[in-house]
């Protein structure tokens, strides 16, 4: 008997049909409600609202549809009590036929730009009603606004399905009636934020919404109240310190290749022992949930002050920030990665690092003397929040496909190895909202979209949100606590990994399965600070399994084994 798989969209049984009644039944009235809704067109155009109702519409053109989603006040309520008016704005979602029914092109033929010519007459028609369009144009993801009146916000996203909004850049939907795109957007909104783009650009606006820029000030004479700076919040956009420029950056002009810092995931491997290859017929690949994001959580990192620039400063590591320090003399064991290069080799010179990673030198009981440094004076934990979001919601999704906290590690590899055969809505969802996660921190250090010459500057590098220092503080704190991990496994094993590959380690087993490498611990859960199975952030998953002839035919040919280990083709 086939096992019953969770569904996103509960099935709906045919009722007998009861006795006739000579009265007809009072007709039930549909409200918009909710943050979205999908709008199809099947002779009319009809709205799908998240609640799983359903409206037939009067629009006949875009102007139409925009004033009557103005007019009945489709919205979410904002994330932070000082949020910004921009995160309650509703979302239009147009499925191809509605498109075509207002008369948009099926396809854009500015692909360079993706954007709908500004001389097409459905943009002349949004011009004639008084609204406008961000500078980005009527591309897949669109904003029309009126001007502010009465205090009073006017504004719409659209999101375009015909022209990729919803299959592209980080949001990979499947096919789905309007009825179930409309629940499935209505659930990560609920879980995260209304969709507004990529998924990254999602990821990024969510840090923004939970940490808003301004919060309201009221002045102590007069009793009126403004926007003011909030100061837990990113309202400043900064010049990064020199060595955390990215190579593209002005100020890496003329820069050598040792004076910047590279603070990046690790892609490391090395041959097995004669014994290993002996004793370990498989090797099992331990990847971990939602790796980077944990590791932002509680992190200190710089707010809205620029780096000062301090000769051989004390290092604290309390402090966020660059530090240049030789950790040459440091003697570790070489079946493990270093923990202070990307290539996992030891370091050949002095180097500049991020604070979590000087702070596990030292955990290590190795000196640490900087030379320099640039230090953020001004911190917090500005990506706590967003974290914590992020794991709520993702928690809730895996839940939802029958995946739960705190039960022993075979019932979770169980349970994880049923989601092959899981509802597809529920899988998408659960990848949009890895994907948020993954995007919001690499959009901290977006590169150009454009060819540019090198060293010109681009957009991103005006947001308040481009920095590239927190990211290197959040890649540290992820590697270091891998490596933290995986040498309390070998202390407690006597067990090193082969590969690490950013957030997935491959290890030598007995048996193919992750059980013959993370220890059972109490109540088979794991044991506290060793990689151990389970859902949780930080935790760890079962990423494939090979064999150790496999592996070594994969390093032979100078591939990281730990890359193809999910999927060898």
């Amino acid at each position: 008997m086939k096992a019953e798989q969770p569904s996103l969209f509960a099935a709906t049984t045919p009722l007998a049909s009861p006795p006739r009644s000579r009265t007809a039944p009072p007709q039930t009235v549909v409200e918009p409600t909710g943050p979205l809704a999908v709008i199809d067109h099947d002779d009319t155009l009809t709205a799908h609202f998240t609640n799983g109702s359903q409206l037939p519409l009067d629009a006949e053109d875009l102007v139409s549809l925009l004033q009557w989603t103005l007019r009945n006040g489709l919205r979410r309520d904002k994330l932070s009590t000082q949020g910004r008016d921009s995160d309650c704005d509703p979302l239009i979602v147009l499925t191809p036929a509605a498109s075509a029914a207002l008369h948009l092109p099926a396809a854009l033929d500015d692909r360079a730009r993706v954007r709908l010519a500004d001389s097409h007459p459905v943009i002349t028609q949004l011009h004639q009603a008084g609204f406008s369009l961000t500078r980005r144009g009527f591309g897949p993801w669109t904003r029309a606004f009126r001007p502010v009146r009465n205090n009073k916000r006017a504004c719409v996203q659209l999101a375009i399905t015909a022209w990729g909004a919803l299959s592209q850049d980080g949001w990979n939907l499947p096919p789905l009636p309007p009825a179930d795109l409309a629940r499935l957007l209505g659930t990560y909104t609920d879980r995260l934020l209304t969709p507004r783009g990529s998924t990254a650009v999602c990821g990024e606006e969510l840090m923004t919404a939970l940490r808003p820029p301004t919060r309201p000030h009221r002045a102590p004479d007069s009793g009126t109240w403004s926007s003011a700076p909030n100061p837990r919040g990113l309202h400043t956009a900064l010049e990064p310190a020199p060595p955390e420029a990215p190579d593209a950056h002005p100020l890496a002009r003329g820069r050598l290749p040792e004076q910047a810092m590279e603070e990046e995931a690790w892609d490391w491997s090395r041959p097995p022992s004669q014994q290993e290859a002996a004793e370990f017929p498989h090797v099992v690949g331990l990847d971990t949930n939602l790796a980077f994001a944990a590791a932002s959580s509680g992190l200190p990192v710089g707010l809205n002050s620029p780096p000062r620039h301090v000769l051989a400063p004390t290092f604290n590591k309390k402090i966020p920030g660059a530090w240049f320090c030789d950790l040459t003399h440091a003697t570790l064991d070489p079946r493990l990665p270093s923990p202070f290069t990307a290539t996992g080799q030891a370091p050949t010179g002095p180097g500049w690092y991020t604070t979590p990673t000087l702070d596990y030198a030292q955990e290590l009981g190795i000196e640490v003397r900087p030379a320099e440094a640039y230090l953020r004076d001004d911190h917090g934990p500005y990506l706590t929040p967003w974290y914590e979001r992020i794991r709520n919601a993702y928690l809730a999704t895996m839940a939802d496909l029958g995946v739960h906290e705190k039960i022993p590690q075979a019932d979770y590899l169980a349970a994880m190895q049923k989601l092959a055969t899981a509802d597809p809505a529920l899988l998408a969802l659960l990848a949009a909202i890895k994907a948020t996660a993954k995007g919001g921190l690499g959009k901290l250090r977006e590169g150009p979209r454009e060819s540019t010459a090198p060293y010109t500057r681009w957009p991103a590098l005006d947001k308040p949100t481009w920095r590239p220092d927190i990211r290197a503080a959040v890649v540290s704190r992820a590697r270091v606590t891998l490596h933290r991990k995986m040498r309390k496994m070998a202390q407690e094993t006597d067990r090193y990994p082969l590969a690490v590959l950013a957030d997935c380690a491959l290890y030598p087993a007995h048996v193919p399965t992750a059980l013959d490498v993370a220890p059972p611990g109490p109540e088979q859960q794991g044991t506290p600070g060793l990689l151990r199975l389970g859902v949780n952030p930080g935790w760890a998953k079962e990423e494939g399994t090979q064999s150790m002839s496999w592996y070594q035919q994969q390093y032979a040919q100078g591939i990281n084994p730990a890359r193809y280990v999910k999927d060898p083709a």
